[in-house]
């Protein structure tokens, strides 16, 4: 009877430790994340901003076929929220706040912010090459920050992989891009820091690095340590497990848009989320939660000057720097029929949030003519389509 006691007080001690490691683990996993709380805004104010919200879009987007989610919000309190049409059009099923939206080039501020993470713990530099961490790999002077701001004159693997003989039958993984490289070489277009030039495969690169720093896979990493302590509850990285579940997409006519082989590849893309959720994302950055605000302020200013414009790019981020010092910080994306626009107004704290399944290049004309409603942005005729600034924009 002794002995039988004693091993359960043994017993009891060991589950004990294990939960409280277990516990320990988790808390040391957390970014330990508390939202902001929203501003102030009196009832005259967000009356006034709904019903321009709401008239805007009712003679705009949602005369066009929108099939997707809306959320524009300031200083973090949503003041119009819209979700029309359906997840599948082959299907009745009505899309809501819940349903998760392929973001496209959107991923790539995630991507860049978990790697400007791993560089506040000390685990990378800035100025560390590729080659650190793939010694085979045959460009040299590449750094990551060469790869962040699109300074790195990389080939965009969307095009050197479609243009090779990779049997297309086959989904190209990161590994597999990043040993194509090696084996092909593939060449650059430009020499390191030359000049800006738009390229997934900066991206597919940096996740690829990521992993090889943590240890941990790039979607796995991601939910860990940035998805679910910002409790972005409808956010994942697409894999190919997910094929039967995740939102599909469609072209401009209703018609399924089937995946192809360059589905499997993230970092660049392959985050699917909600409106509610990025808005989370947005809120996160005023903080000094993800990042401290040295970071964060390299990460919103300008790399590239070769030619005047309002146009440049910081690290994962698009940026517009208007001449009456306003300041844009944003990133649209296209993948398939899927279109993203998420932008910050951070002057105003604004946020703007368009997702949609069926093909719409309309939602980034109208994520842009939505600035003017919060400040002195741009005439309505002044706009300026980022899908058509390079032709990389166009596939992704």
């Amino acid at each position: 009877m002794k002995n039988l006691l004693l091993s359960t007080i043994i017993l009891c001690i060991l589950i004990a430790c294990n939960t409280s490691s277990e516990k320990k683990q988790i808390s040391n996993d957390s970014l330990e994340y508390y939202p902001p709380t929203p501003g102030k805004m009196d009832k005259e104010e967000f009356r006034s901003y709904y019903r321009q919200l709401n008239t805007f879009f009712d003679t705009t987007l949602l005369k066009t076929g929108f099939n997707g989610g809306i959320l524009i919000a300031k200083e973090g309190n949503i003041i119009y929220e819209n979700y029309k049409g359906t997840i599948d059009l082959r299907k009745n099923d009505s899309i809501t706040s819940s349903t998760p939206f392929h973001i496209a080039s959107t991923t790539k501020t995630f991507t860049a912010v978990a790697i400007l993470r791993l560089v506040q713990e000390g685990k990378l530099s800035l100025n560390d090459t590729i080659t650190k961490f793939f010694p085979g790999f045959p460009y040299q002077g590449i750094t990551v920050k060469l790869l962040l701001n699109h300074r790195s004159g990389l080939p965009n693997y969307l095009y050197f992989m479609s243009e090779s003989d990779w049997d297309k039958t086959k989904f190209v993984s990161n590994n597999n891009m990043l040993q194509f490289m090696i084996e092909k070489k593939p060449n650059k277009y430009y020499s390191p820091d030359k000049r800006f030039s738009y390229c997934n495969t900066n991206y597919v690169l940096l996740a690829l690095i990521l992993e090889k720093v943590t240890g941990t896979p790039f979607p796995i990493y991601m939910q860990e340590k940035i998805f679910r302590p910002l409790q972005m509850e409808n956010t994942f990285v697409f894999e190919l497990k997910d094929t039967a579940t995740a939102t599909p997409s469609f072209n401009i006519n209703g018609t399924y848009w089937k995946l192809d082989f360059l589905d499997a590849t993230y970092g660049d893309k392959n985050i699917y989320s909600t409106p509610e959720d990025l808005l989370k994302w947005d809120q996160a950055l005023y903080t000094d939660q993800l990042l401290n605000g040295t970071l964060l302020d390299s990460a919103f200013s300008p790399y590239s000057f070769e030619k005047p414009s309002i146009h440049n790019y910081g690290l994962g981020w698009r940026l517009q720097l208007l001449p009456n010092e306003k300041k844009i910080v944003y990133h649209f994306g296209k993948w398939h029929g899927f279109n993203a626009a998420f932008a910050r107004l951070t002057d105003e704290k604004v946020t703007i949030i368009i997702l949609g399944n069926k093909f719409n290049r309309g939602i980034y004309n109208v994520a842009h003519q939505s600035f003017n409603i919060f400040g002195n942005y741009f005439q309505k005729d002044s706009t300026q389509n980022d899908e058509n600034e390079n032709p990389e924009s166009e596939k992704k």
